[in-house]
């Protein structure tokens, strides 16, 4: 759990940015993660595991300092005002308890930024759903971690076992506050890039080593980062859709379940990924909806996040993804032939060298003006059509304070672009989180159909296989 994750310091160059480019609202990075369950947890028994989990997790009590003149990333600090209560609020659900009436309640929550001064993340406990059920929506900011870290941190408080009978032991102690002053946390983040500088340099005599040994091939490889880092930043400012062209800051959601077999089958008609079968059913869903509304095009443009994770046991809690943005392919209708197009596409930008450029990258817009480095990724982000994302989840059944999870959706942000689709995993279902502009997409329930009408079609090739 809690010990499996190594906790930094420093927010990292790329989380840093995320971080300040919220001066312009409309690139605010919130998760959302609503969890039903087959009753409303007990509130005691939450309450305490909660309290459990904020003194085992350290971010679960930290909160974010800026040092001063922007001389180093933000660091994390444990919030000497740390209130629990603030954190985790309870609430009845609205009208006959319907998962769409969940949704609106839930949709304010997401549009609404977080208290800069207090650990980033809040959850509302839900109860009086229809059929006797709860939900537990949660709310987090994505400097903090990406989805599979947020994974890993809420085991800290979850169970896989109504009731276990393990002996937890005693309470953990209070971590212990810190306050930070502007002085010396400018003189620390003074240290902190003096550090940086000095790691770099030392790194140089290795590098030139390398290139002097093999001079043909570090030039051809200086000129594909080169060309791959040109892509990675040319300016774009208009989206490849005609009619999802609307800004707000407002936000609709929506689910779908799919089989999570299914699209594994599916993808094996191209020997290839849940990813590629999932892209290929969101794609055929946005080709659907376009011509619905008699406007058909030949491609979109997508934001991925591309997992970096190391794969050995320490999980690092911050963001370990990389972005790319690329146009895609969405008027392929034989659905084999979308998949198999766009499974060499992904597979392509996995591979673009300048995705090993984003954090020094982010390091040298950091140190820009906040509003000139909001209005470089600003003009990016609000040119993108759709962000895909495909989070990992539980493979077995968790619970929560003694109510059994049945559906776990996630939101990702939308950061200024039409809409953000999530696939959330959980058994044998994959829960897609479905986040709208309602100034992109007017008719959210023509939107939905047509994104299940894509689903439906990728999941009808297991059938054939």
């Amino acid at each position: 759990m809690a010990r499996d994750i190594q906790f930094e310091r420093r927010m990292s160059p790329a989380d840093a940015l995320m971080w300040s480019i919220e001066k312009d609202p409309l690139l605010r990075s919130t998760i959302i993660g609503v969890a039903v369950l087959d009753a409303a947890p007990e509130r005691a028994r939450f309450e305490e595991q909660l309290e459990r989990a904020t003194r085992l997790v350290p971010r679960l009590r930290q909160r974010v300092v800026s040092p001063p003149f922007n001389v180093a990333p933000p660091e994390f600090v444990v919030d000497p005002n740390f209130d629990l209560r603030y954190h985790v609020r309870f609430a009845k659900a609205p009208g006959r308890g319907t998962l769409r009436e969940l949704l609106d309640m839930t949709a304010p929550i997401a549009m609404q930024g977080f208290d800069r001064a207090r650990p980033l993340w809040e959850f509302v406990v839900v109860d009086g759903l229809e059929d006797g059920r709860g939900a537990l929506i949660q709310k987090m900011h994505h400097s903090l971690t990406d989805g599979v870290g947020a994974m890993k941190i809420s085991m800290a408080f979850l169970d896989t076992e109504r009731n276990p009978s393990r002996d937890v032991g005693p309470m953990p102690p209070v971590p212990q506050a810190e306050h930070r002053h502007a002085l010396p946390a400018l003189v620390e983040g003074v240290r902190h890039r003096s550090r940086e500088r000095a790691a770099a340099l030392a790194r140089v005599p290795r590098s030139v080593a390398a290139m002097a040994g093999r001079p043909v091939r570090t030039a051809r490889a200086v000129a594909e980062g080169a060309a791959s880092a040109a892509r990675m930043l040319r300016p774009v400012t208009q989206p490849l859709s005609p009619i999802m062209t609307g800004r707000s800051l407002s936000v609709r959601l929506d689910t779908l379940t799919a089989s999570l077999p299914a699209l594994k089958a599916a993808s094996k008609r191209v020997d290839g990924r849940l990813n590629d079968a999932f892209v290929a059913a969101v794609a055929g869903g946005l080709d659907r909806y376009h011509r619905a509304h008699g406007v058909p095009v030949d491609r979109l443009r997508m934001t991925m996040p591309i997992n970096i994770r190391p794969t050995d046991a320490t999980l690092v809690a911050g963001n370990q993804f990389v972005p790319a943005r690329f146009p895609f392919p969405v008027a392929i209708t034989d659905p084999v032939e979308r998949m198999r197009a766009l499974k060499e596409l992904l597979a392509q930008q996995r591979g673009e060298p300048a995705l090993t450029l984003v954090s020094p990258i982010s390091g040298a817009l950091n140190r820009m003006p906040v509003s000139v480095s909001t209005a470089v990724f600003g003009s990016m982000l609000k040119a993108i059509d759709v962000v895909t994302s495909n989070v990992p989840g539980a493979p077995i059944p968790i619970y929560v304070s003694g109510a059994r999870l049945e559906a776990n959706f996630g939101f990702g942000p939308i950061c200024g672009a039409a809409c953000n689709i999530t696939l959330l995993s959980y058994i044998d279902d994959l829960h897609i989180g479905i986040s709208s502009d309602p100034a992109a997409v007017p008719d959210p329930e023509v939107f939905v159909s047509c994104l299940q009408e894509g689903f439906d079609e990728v999941q009808k090739l297991a059938e054939t296989e």
